[in-house]
């Protein structure tokens, strides 16, 4: 049997070593179009590669897509994060969870991960190509021939495999869709936010650990970490809204309203009574010295002169108007986003190969025989944390099995 891999990134890889294990006999060839292979390995998580995420079961698992959470949810139950870590750990990949989940090899190295790819693939007699360049895949009397950019002779597989990876452009994508599959048109998942007339720019640097971020006009809310940067906002909490609102974020060119919760806590009643509750303690105090929810200083000095507020002013002094004026900064805070930025080494895409058209139980497409997809050629993608990698290895082991 002959089998082809097309593309050598993280699902790539992990389908080719799956498929090579399941049958050892087979003669499996990983075909990739640039001269790099595992260059997303290599540089995320800022080059550590955060392979998965540690959380506890299927549940919590799939919540963490976006797109595609259903159809894995079922697919987790094959292979799922705790696999993964055993997967690495029994091939002398030792692995480390940190406090917020996220699973790094001990090294702190994406190499670690690349070696222990390029490794087993070597022991298993897995063929790995550079510089190969598919144009078209025709199916033909039950196997596959694949068409190869400036090469005159086609090859024909008995199975092929698409690990491709995300394609930011939908041109990327139409060799797939010639041969009958739909394609969910691809827009950036997981983005910043850029904020090109918000002078709270000038607080770069800090890190809001509890905020609650959703976005004017739309159902979309996130919540988590906050990062300033010098170019807007980033962290946890936006990169996750980002992913979930990829769609609809789009849709408005990247030109909407947020609101920042900055305490994240949403009885604005309870948020009243914090400070109010200051006044009883503390009534001599400047603002400017006691700081509610024990807010970064620099921060909250920012929301004092935003709200209009003299900061040698005593908490005794505030009363009721300016008492408001200060929770709703607090709880309502209004920037406006012109923009994005995305990380073009990491960029995850929404969209792909419509999920309609896969077989979740065998990777197989429903539009042609003993054609496979796994990774992000599909739509699915997830939140920052290691979701993203978990998709690949759970779609490439299934892929793997070469199951009809």
């Amino acid at each position: 049997m002959k089998v082809a891999i097309v593309g050598g990134g993280a699902a790539g890889f992990f389908a080719a070593i799956a498929a090579k294990e399941n049958f050892p006999e087979a003669q499996v060839s990983i075909l990739e179009k640039s001269q790099k292979l595992l260059s997303k390995v290599k540089v995320s998580g800022g080059g550590r590669c955060n392979v998965t995420n540690g959380c506890d079961g299927i549940d919590e698992l799939s919540k963490a897509y976006p797109r595609g959470g259903r159809q894995l949810r079922k697919a987790f139950g094959r292979f799922d994060n705790k696999d993964t870590q055993n997967w690495f750990e029994k091939r002398g990949v030792p692995l480390v969870i940190q406090d917020d989940n996220c699973v790094f090899p001990k090294s702190q190295n994406s190499q670690s991960i690349i070696d222990c790819f390029m490794s087993e693939a070597s022991r298993l007699g897995v063929d790995i190509e550079t510089g190969v360049k598919i144009d078209r895949i025709q199916p033909e009397n039950g196997k596959l021939r694949l068409e190869i950019e400036n090469q005159s002779e086609n090859r024909v597989y008995d199975k092929v495999i698409v690990a491709t990876g995300g394609s930011p452009k939908l041109s990327g994508l139409r060799w797939l869709e010639e041969l009958g599959h739909q394609i969910a048109e691809p827009v950036p998942s997981l983005f910043t936010f850029n904020m090109p007339e918000e002078s709270i720019k000038q607080l770069m640097g800090i890190v809001i650990e509890e905020t609650l971020v959703s976005v004017q006009g739309t159902k979309l809310k996130s919540d988590g970490p906050l990062l300033i940067t010098h170019w807007g906002m980033s962290g946890p909490a936006v990169l996750k809204l980002s992913a979930f609102g990829a769609r609809v974020l789009s849709e408005k060119g990247y030109d909407f309203t947020i609101q920042v919760n900055w305490v994240n806590e949403q009885n604005v009643e309870a948020v009243r009574s914090e400070l109010l509750g200051i006044i009883k303690l503390s009534p001599n105090k400047t603002i400017a010295n006691y700081r509610p929810y024990a807010l970064k200083e620099r921060l909250w000095h920012f929301l004092i002169d935003k709200s209009g507020l003299s900061s040698k002013m005593t908490w005794s002094q505030l009363g009721k108007k300016n008492i408001n004026k200060l929770v709703e900064q607090l709880t309502n805070d209004v920037y406006k986003v012109k923009g994005k930025t995305t990380f073009k080494e990491e960029f995850v895409t929404c969209g792909g190969v419509d999920l309609s058209c896969v077989d979740f139980k065998t990777m197989q497409s429903k539009v042609v025989d003993n054609l496979y997809f796994a990774g992000e050629v599909l739509d699915i993608d997830g939140i920052t944390g290691g979701y993203n990698f978990q998709a690949a290895w759970t779609t490439g082991f299934i892929a793997g099995k070469l199951s009809n």
